[in-house]
């Protein structure tokens, strides 16, 4: 007969610094995605501008050739038009000072009058 020889198994150990890099290649996913949702969904939590309330500003319909600096002019004739396409462009979130015939802006409520 032959005999069979069975060896003991060993069990994996983890020195510290392996049990280091296992935590670290565990929690790294975790740091990504708390970066990922900082960077990218903080921009828009980290604004302090509140919602217009419902008669702060009016609508109104660009007409063909007028401007954000036309309208600012004939708005608020008295005001420096420079302030006036700033809260407007705020105010309908525009990414520039463009804007198109037809297209419908909000104009703060304090220049209405003068339309």
């Amino acid at each position: 007969m032959s005999s069979i020889a069975i060896t003991p198994t060993t069990r994996l150990r983890l020195t510290a610094r392996g049990r280091r890099v296992f935590a670290f290649l565990a929690a790294l996913p975790v740091v990504v995605a708390l970066s990922v949702a900082v960077v990218g969904g903080g921009a828009a939590l980290a604004s302090n501008d509140s919602g217009a309330s419902a008669g702060a500003f009016a609508e109104i319909t660009v007409m063909s050739g007028e401007t954000l600096w036309s309208i600012a002019e004939d708005v608020a004739p008295g005001v420096d038009p420079r302030d006036v396409v700033a809260e407007i462009t705020r105010l309908n979130a525009l990414e520039d000072a463009s804007i198109a015939a037809g297209q419908r802006i909000a104009i703060p409520a304090a220049y209405v009058a003068g339309r």
